[in-house]
């Protein structure tokens, strides 16, 4: 590739270094290799234009600077556009050049990781290459890899999906994250449906307010979807109706499912332990369909996944056929294992106030006991959802147990204190190990432990450490030693 062959979304016609050969793209000026584009990103610690000079001098084909940077005296062109993370995106699409023919991509606060898997699952099943993107890492055949950006860099992102391309796979499905869509990592990316699973608070601190996030979330449906595709919402959420009018105004053809969904109405459910029962009404047709997973928002995200699979060719009773032999994603209400008096014991990712009250009011049917839950809140994070997470706990489980979850460079003490302000009662153990160990060792017959906010993470952050650290392990030692 030449410079000249990313004109349209850099300023080179005209300029003398029109033919330089491109070898890459970055934002990263110490990746910088000789014929690499380096994009001087502004972020929230440092503008990438002091790193200008640095990428000049390894040999950068140019440098491209938003309107507002004053760079001059580079030995290599400056190219300035308005929004340079748009570019380095749009860029990185055209310079890695292929992508799976059918993607999707799913915002939403909860759930996303699930959508994702869930779809990827659905198109398994129908004989399709998949692959799925997101929290967990990256799936796909004879891949399986652990990531930790929900939504990773543009340049990352497209060299994966040329990747997956070229080994075969031709659906793919992502996770979209409000950082991913505000920074724009998913410009580019040439999307055939989108989904949207619900909103609560989340990220607040990036976003000033929740219409703030919830704004960042539809330029899924406002920016990245062509007219006319497929928008799949799930239409029981106190957000799914701004979020239907957005993408009807964008010119989406909207889709809706769950109890109040026209595309896929959710009739029935009968909860059990382990599954639950549900009729799914389509077209006209009812279907039976045993979900081989536990709680009401598991069946939302199949139902988002359902959609998205449909959407985009799956026939019907295949797709929900399919829901039918689904695997829960990694760490997202994991059933870890059971006391020898059966009282279960869950990992799950909720760290935030609406995925904690949704894991918590999941296992409540099922529940003859108490509902024990051990969780904490990430420092460097979102203040202000402590204590809502404290009155949730307190409110919806028998038993609360609140200890330290990434504390990073916060005082645990004062996370645990601004949870514990807000829930009368709860019992504070700041070693998360010994709080899990304590949590199985009160166990009783028909009782049921939670233990949230780390999921599938294997890593406890202390300080500007992170400790080998894994929830499920910690459940597994502490239901042996009971067991001894």
């Amino acid at each position: 590739m030449h410079l000249r062959d990313l004109a349209g979304i850099l300023p080179v016609e005209g300029t003398s270094s029109r033919d330089l050969e491109v070898t890459g793209i970055s934002s990263d000026s110490r990746q910088v290799k000789p014929g690499v584009v380096f994009f001087a990103l502004a972020g929230s610690k440092a503008d990438g234009a002091a790193y200008a000079a640095d990428a000049a001098k390894r040999g950068a084909a140019a440098v491209v600077v938003g309107k507002a940077s004053a760079i001059a005296g580079l030995s290599v062109p400056v190219l300035s556009v308005d929004d340079p993370r748009l570019a380095l995106a749009l860029s990185a699409a055209r310079f890695f050049g292929k992508q799976p023919e059918t993607m999707v991509a799913v915002t939403g606060t909860a759930g996303k990781t699930s959508v994702a898997a869930f779809t990827r699952q659905i198109w398994e099943q129908a004989g399709f290459a998949a692959a799925s993107i997101g929290t967990t890492g990256v799936v796909a055949p004879g891949r399986n890899e652990y990531g930790s950006l929900t939504t990773p860099d543009p340049v990352a992102l497209h060299q994966l999906l040329r990747e997956l391309a070229e080994a075969g796979v031709t659906h793919a499905s992502m996770e979209a994250s409000s950082h991913g869509l505000d920074q724009r990592r998913l410009d580019g990316v040439k999307l055939a449906a989108g989904g949207f699973t619900n909103l609560g608070r989340d990220h607040m601190d990036y976003h000033p307010t929740v219409e703030d996030y919830h704004r960042a979330k539809l330029r899924l449906f406002d920016a990245l979807l062509p007219k006319g595709a497929p928008a799949i919402i799930f239409a029981d959420d106190p957000w799914s109706a701004p979020t239907v009018k957005a993408a009807q105004a964008a010119g989406l053809k909207v889709l809706t499912v769950g109890r109040h969904g026209d595309f896929l109405k959710l009739k029935r459910v009968e909860h059990e332990r382990h599954r639950q029962r549900a009729e799914v009404e389509a077209d006209g047709v009812l279907y039976e369909i045993d979900l081989p997973l536990a709680g009401d928002f598991q069946i939302a995200n199949a139902l988002v996944s359902a959609g998205l699979a449909i959407s985009t060719g799956t026939p019907v009773a295949k797709a929900l056929m399919a829901l039918e032999k689904l695997q829960g994603a990694p760490g997202r209400l994991d059933l870890v294992g059971a006391t020898a008096n059966g009282a279960p014991v869950y990992v799950d990712y909720a760290h935030k106030p609406d995925a904690l009250e949704n894991v918590l009011a999941a296992v409540r049917p099922f529940t003859t006991g108490r509902v024990i839950v051990v969780f904490g809140c990430g420092g460097d994070r979102d203040r202000g959802k402590r204590p809502i997470m404290g009155e949730i706990a307190t409110r919806l489980a028998d038993v609360v147990i609140v200890t330290d979850d990434n504390p990073r460079s916060e005082v645990p003490e004062t996370i645990r204190a601004a949870i514990l302000a807000a829930a009368p009662g709860a019992i504070e153990i700041g070693d998360r190990r010994k709080a899990i160990h304590e949590a199985v060792a009160m166990l009783k017959a028909g009782d049921t432990l939670i233990v949230a906010g780390k999921g599938h993470e294997e890593g406890q952050t202390i300080g500007a450490e992170t400790f080998p650290f894994s929830d499920h392990e910690e459940v597994r030692s502490a239901l042996r030693e009971r067991a001894a």
